[in-house]
């Protein structure tokens, strides 16, 4: 036995590899995924994209036409969630075949303790394991708490290993954006930019009155947490479990008929209700989303009156109700339906 370690298990390309596990004779070709796969119709988004279509700009999130327009050679896929799910599923096993805690945080990625004396070896012999098993790359970041293994990953991809711990931070992180730090997006990194916080560095030696002031007392706390690399150490090992699921569409031509939104919004609860019924799960909130031409995108949600239901017809009539919050008078692009599970279930 050693100290307690903090591994993270972070999935090379992974749904792009999993298409090419499916395909062997795309190996080292450029493949995007999203949509249904034809970069042709409109309002289809990047899933994800192997390395070789990263290459090119290609990005996730971006129009499939746009993916197109920057690498027409690659191949371009529609995505598969079950077969994700069951190739995640496998590698979750894998790890959890070793004597360590696995915490699951989504398809491709984990984080692993143990109290090991070399934590390197054990690196090395997971990720070695999860190729042999699975097929699939993966980049292992070692270190003392969740947020310096989770960003020494970052520093190990594609397939290698990092360690990044209180010994190294400072010297790796501090002259690097504050913006790098896991859980810093744009707009905060933005508003530490007004601060005249720039790096790391300059974050974990700010004053803490300064952040509070500018994010509030929890935000404030938590950002010099962060970039002075402290975190978590906590490994939950229960099974991951949803706590929400949605569906959206991307209309090819915008809705502007109110009672074609309606039916939009109803199409989208049925089928998210049935779902989610057929995997055994209550609903216990119900929320649209609406994003009009302009790409506005409010959001609006309701608490189911009579407690959680499995019923399809209650989640869809709660989805026309909540659009029933909405100013419908600009044309619509896209509409969503999402729902809160029951976490006792």
């Amino acid at each position: 036995m050693g100290p307690w370690w903090l591994l993270h298990v972070d999935l090379d390309q992974f749904v792009a590899a999993v298409e090419v596990l499916r395909r062997p004779e795309l190996r080292g070709r450029p493949v995007v995924v999203g949509g249904d796969g034809d970069p042709t119709r409109a309002r289809q988004v990047v899933a994800t994209a192997s390395y070789e279509a990263r290459a090119f700009g290609v990005r996730s999130g971006m129009p499939l036409r746009a993916a197109f327009r920057r690498c027409p050679e690659a191949v371009f896929l529609p995505s598969d969630p079950p077969v994700y799910e069951a190739a995640s599923a496998r590698v979750m096993a894998t790890l959890r075949s070793f004597p360590v805690r696995v915490e699951v945080w989504g398809w491709d990625e984990a984080f692993v303790g143990a109290e090991v004396a070399d934590p390197w070896a054990l690196a090395a012999d997971l990720r070695r394991a999860v190729l042999d098993k699975t097929g699939l790359s993966c980049a292992i970041g070692i270190g003392d708490n969740k947020t310096t293994a989770k960003i020494a990953a970052r520093f190990g991809k594609p397939g290698g290993i990092y360690e990044l711990t209180a010994g190294n931070w400072m010297a790796v992180m501090g002259e690097r954006p504050a913006g790098e730090l896991w859980g810093i997006g744009p707009k905060t990194a933005a508003k530490l930019t007004e601060l005249g916080l720039h790096t790391v560095a300059d974050l974990a030696t700010a004053d803490a009155d300064a952040l509070r002031a500018r994010f509030g007392p929890r935000q404030g706390a938590w950002l010099l947490v962060l970039a002075r690399g402290l975190g978590d150490t906590e490994i939950v090992t229960e099974p991951w479990i949803a706590r929400s699921r949605s569906r959206e569409t991307t209309y090819p031509r915008d809705l502007t008929d109110r009672e074609e939104i309606a039916a939009g919004v109803a199409v989208l609860a049925r089928e998210l209700g049935a779902e989610i019924v057929g995997a055994g799960r209550r609903v216990t909130h119900v929320a649209v989303k609406v994003r009009f031409a302009s790409f506005y995108t409010p959001t609006r949600v309701m608490k189911l009156r009579d407690g959680p239901t499995t019923d399809v017809a209650v989640i869809e009539r709660a989805a026309l109700i909540v659009l029933e919050k909405f100013r419908l008078d600009r044309p619509v692009r896209l509409l969503g339906v999402r729902v809160d599970l029951a976490m006792d279930d």
